[in-house]
């Protein structure tokens, strides 16, 4: 699920880097951000591209998968 945040919304997210992102090249990052009844992830190297937005639901699944990989 895509999802463009309005202006307010927007910059009142607070983004934390992942800790999975490669710290020797700052140009490899993904942040993540929570907000009531969503995750975002964006990549930081081009915000102009829209983050994606996921329930809690559907981010707790894609944790529990990705750890178990």
């Amino acid at each position: 699920m895509t999802h463009r945040p309005t202006a307010g919304e927007a910059s009142e997210l607070r983004w934390f880097k992942s800790s999975y992102s490669d710290s020797s090249n700052p140009n490899d990052c993904v942040e993540v951000a929570a907000s009531p009844g969503a995750v975002h992830v964006r990549d930081s190297k081009d915000l102009s591209v829209p983050e994606l937005a996921f329930g809690t639901d559907a981010w707790a699944g894609f944790v529990s998968y990705a750890a178990d990989s």
